[in-house]
């Protein structure tokens, strides 16, 4: 019996600053799963600033979305109906199937993930892509080492919250920039990071020079923009670059870094990745990340969002320079 599901499409293509009427919503009939398929129903789904690339027409490591097909993100589902006997039925799974209420897919593209160890959500956030892409890029970008000092930008967002707890329970140093008093109030007194500013308040590198005197060792770049220009005066010779992402230039270009010569002379090393590269790690960052989680030392810090309707005006806050989320943004979905 076909099974309905209502999923978000792409109705029109953004030029600039998205909006509401680039996205509509539509009902289909879901078929029953053919042999080594499977009916899933989502319980949560992902919102991350990196969907609005794939909402231009343009050739990126990721194919862009279609108009009038649903969009592509990161969920959690429960298993309804299983035709493959490795997933049964009942069963919590990650994939790749979000923005819509339900889908019928092949086992082979799912991943099982055990909610007994942490709730669905947590495997979108800190034991998900989002704690993957902060491990991946100090540690195996970075290499990064016990007592360096690290700026992270987009300190309060869903990958920074990560990277800043990442680099303290390693021993680091860690400054965090922000756009608000409450996300400020939130990295200083739950995340204790050592040195917490607003982007907005005053020159980020003076910021730089009186949280970091010494000068940085890793800058783990999500904005891009006049904060990884500073980056590059208050890096040390020899530091490195996370280039994880931009989102001060997502809507609008942004100018390069006036002072990228400096990399010459400090011997600065930039590299950008993909953690979609890196999935052979998650191993050993589960390893990590859930005794850590299980201790405490971890927080998936969450801004929930109810219900499906609400999923673009979700992306559009994240993509706003006033983004109000703090940590994973998730919305979820009807059990």
């Amino acid at each position: 019996m076909p099974t309905p599901s209502r999923e978000i499409r792409l109705a029109s293509r953004p030029h600039g600053e998205p909006t509401l009427d680039n996205f509509s919503f539509a009902t289909v009939q879901l078929p029953d799963p053919q042999p080594g398929e499977l009916l899933v129903r989502n319980l949560c789904m992902s919102v991350d600033p990196y969907m609005r690339g794939r909402m231009n027409d343009a050739k990126s490591y990721v194919p862009p979305f279609q108009i009038g097909k649903p969009l592509e993100g990161s969920a959690v589902g429960k298993v309804i109906l299983s035709h493959d006997k490795s997933i049964p039925e009942g069963a919590h799974v990650l994939s790749m199937y979000g923005w819509r209420e339900a889908f019928v897919a092949p086992a082979s593209v799912l991943r099982v993930v055990d909610t007994a160890l942490a709730p669905p959500s947590a495997w979108l956030g800190i034991l998900g892509i989002t704690g993957l892409t902060a491990w991946v890029g100090l540690f195996r970008i970075a290499a990064l080492k016990p007592g360096e000092t690290v700026f992270v930008s987009g300190g309060a967002g869903a990958v920074g919250t990560a990277v800043c707890q990442f680099a303290k329970m390693h021993g680091c140093r860690v400054l965090a920039s922000a756009g608000s008093e409450d996300k400020l109030e939130y990295l200083r007194n739950q995340l204790h990071v050592d040195y917490a500013f607003n982007y907005r308040d005053g020159d980020p590198l003076e910021h730089l020079k009186k949280g970091a005197p010494e000068g940085i060792h890793v800058y783990f770049d999500n904005t891009g923009g006049p904060q990884l220009e500073a980056a590059l005066y208050a890096l040390n010779n020899h530091g490195r670059v996370v280039m994880c992402g931009g989102i001060s230039g997502y809507n609008q270009p942004v100018p390069g870094p006036r002072n990228l010569m400096l990399t010459i002379g400090k011997r600065l090393r930039l590299e950008g990745f993909i953690v979609s590269d890196y999935l052979n790690e998650i191993p050993a960052f589960l390893a990590e990340a859930i005794p850590a989680l299980k201790a405490g030392k971890l927080l998936n810090q969450e801004t929930i969002v109810e219900g499906l309707d609400a999923a673009p005006a979700a992306l559009l806050d994240i993509l706003h320079s006033g983004a109000t989320n703090i940590g994973k943004m998730v919305i979820k979905l009807t059990d």
